[in-house]
């Protein structure tokens, strides 16, 4: 299945098109905040916040475009998959399996017990597909808490024991991390990769069901020119009430923007490190990751692997791409705003490593670009915090606000920026209520319009804290000053007042000594400052509020983030036996008689 001239030609056709429109609206908000910064004559300090607009740009103008095309796609095509994977469509469902298809579990310290129930219902519907001889799951541990270590083994001893006449299974684990999630894999390829055409990754807390798994094996089988071929990832029904608000916006977002991004990018897709599916022999030969190391300086592993796979992948000459839909796997994310920040710095490591590969040889430019919005998604939170302390500054030593920002120009800039911000959200909001069945899937209009905007008030509150916390991790990266790869705390649990404030009192301090300026200064002016200050002010009682078990499990019950797996749970969660699917539907009381 060679891509032919024609389908090249569409590919730069539609890459063309979309960097015009792109650098077009880049250069139609610049000369916006042109205009927003006029009053008063253009100065240093108004080069130096023009400067800061630019970097967070380029973020926003990319998701709103991805967001528009990937609208318009779900809204006029008859199958919006096969719209940007035409190999999708020629998917029966009943084609042999035929390709020998190791299945990889990454753990690090984690209760076996929650990744056996993932497990289960998959290997369960492989064996009952009757294919289950052309898997072999692997468990590819790197724990070295020896506690942790000791009950890992005996519980995975017994689930390979119990499905030993069933489906191949092999328990490994590592002593030492050397390479992280990376290297974790890697041993796999040289131990025991020849012996496999396909690998299917999972991460501890992936959960993928067997159907999701057969699809994308029977789409790698099809088309040979794919080497990785990547899943859309969903949160899995959650009773963290932070979770809950999180990946209700996360699910939005995630399909119109992708749908956007695959129209373009085609052949050169995401990896996001899990559930997924490699093409073996070209990961093994072409993926493997460099050390990183400077003069003098000790070498280092890669931390964020996933998207370097990616593009050394396309650079070999192999296609990566994305089934963008929503049932093929879900994850869970962090229960508390403090495990979230955890889990955020750690990748924002990983995406700063991604500059050394920026300018290598042979990548293609699409990838290279992929590698410069990785970095820029993280370099805007030093943008944004620089452009709240100059707003915050101008505010306070002006005499009104018109003498720094003319007025009409300004609310144009502003509710352009919101709806760039949002469009990914917005984009798919408007797709499912246009569509009843869809609506009620989340509950109904009513419900999902309440979650909209109890979604869309949390995202302005989260973003701030996030963008200060990116911008104090990024000055700890200048001094050398690194983080581990720990386990992730999974569980719900609260978050105490004290610790809150420990690891908050920096956002907590520039919020509200912000807005206490502002508000003594040009009170007219707070409004707009709420839209940058207002989560950092709030941000130790957000993240206590939030992680509180009983305002989740209540949350769960009254339809708080409703997804759609609450309201009709496919087969294969219900054997999860989630706490938010029964909190979502509860057992009706006896009838009295």
């Amino acid at each position: 299945m060679a891509q032919t001239e024609a389908d090249q030609r569409i590919i730069f056709a539609r890459r063309a098109i979309f960097a015009v429109l792109c650098l077009g609206t880049m250069a139609w908000t610049l000369w916006l905040a042109i205009l927003t910064l006029r009053p008063g004559g253009f100065g240093p300090l108004d080069l130096v916040a023009l400067s800061l607009f630019a970097i967070i740009l380029p973020w926003m103008v990319v998701g709103f475009w991805n967001a528009v095309i990937g609208f318009i796609i779900l809204r006029f095509s008859p199958d919006p998959v096969a719209a940007v994977l035409p190999v999708a469509g020629s998917v029966r469902g009943n084609e042999r399996i035929t390709a020998s298809t190791a299945i990889l579990m990454c753990t690090r310290n984690e209760h076996p017990a929650r990744i056996i129930r993932n497990l289960e219902p998959m290997l369960e519907g492989l064996h009952a597909s009757g294919f289950a001889d052309r898997f072999h799951l692997y468990v590819l541990s790197d724990t070295n808490d020896p506690e942790f270590a000791i009950g890992e083994e005996a519980r995975f001893s017994e689930l390979i024991a119990t499905w030993r006449d069933r489906i191949a299974m092999t328990y490994r684990r590592r002593t030492v991390n050397t390479g992280f999630k990376a290297g974790n894999i890697r041993d796999f390829c040289e131990r025991w990769g020849d012996h496999h055409e396909l690998a299917v990754t999972l991460d501890a807390d992936s959960f993928m069901p067997s159907d999701a798994i057969l699809r994308l094996v029977r789409i790698m089988q099809l088309d040979p020119r794919i080497g990785i071929l990547q899943g859309l990832i969903v949160g899995l029904p959650s009773t963290s009430l932070f979770a809950r608000i999180f990946q209700f916006g996360m699910r939005l977002g995630m399909r119109s923007y992708t749908i956007g991004s695959a129209w373009w990018q085609s052949d050169c897709g995401p990896y996001w490190g899990h559930n997924a599916v490699l093409r073996l022999e070209p990961f093994i030969k072409h993926c493997q990751l460099p050390l990183l190391s400077d003069a003098g300086e000790e070498e280092q592993h890669i931390l964020s692997h996933d998207q370097i796979e990616a593009v050394l992948m396309r650079a070999a000459g192999y296609h990566v791409r994305v089934v963008p839909q929503d049932d093929l796997g879900w994850e869970e994310n962090p229960p508390t705003l403090l495990e979230f920040m955890r889990r955020d710095v750690r990748w924002c490591q990983g995406n700063m490593q991604y500059w050394r590969f920026v300018s290598q040889p042979g990548l293609k430019p699409v990838s290279r670009y992929q590698l410069v919005l990785a970095i820029l998604m993280f370099i805007g939170s030093p943008a944004w915090v620089g452009l709240l302390a100059l707003t915050t500054a101008a505010l306070v030593l002006c005499d009104s606000p018109s003498t720094v920002i003319e007025p009409d120009a300004g609310k144009a800039l502003l509710l352009w920026l919101l709806v760039m911000w949002f469009s990914p959200k917005i984009a798919r909001a408007l797709d499912i209520l246009f569509s009843p069945r869809e609506c009620r899937s989340f509950g109904g209009a009513s419900r999902f319009v309440i979650n909209l905007a109890i979604e869309t008030i949390f995202s302005i509150l989260l973003s701030p804290i996030l963008w200060i916390s990116h911008t104090i991790f990024l000055t700890g990266l200048l001094f050398n000053r690194e983080i581990h790869w720990l386990g992730q705390v999974r569980d719900d649990h609260a978050v105490p007042f004290r610790e809150a404030l420990l690891r908050l009192w920096p956002q907590t301090i520039i919020g509200c000594g912000s807005l206490g300026l502002v508000a003594m200064s040009q009170p007219s002016a707070l409004p707009y400052m709420l839209l940058l200050a207002a989560g950092p002010a709030v941000a130790v009682p957000l993240a206590v509020i939030t992680s509180l078990p009983a305002l989740g499990e209540l949350a769960a019950r009254i339809g708080v983030g409703r997804l759609p797996e609450e309201t009709a749970t496919p087969e294969d969660l219900l054997e999860l036996a989630l706490p938010a699917i029964k909190s979502a539907n509860p057992a009706p009381l006896p009838t009295s008689v």
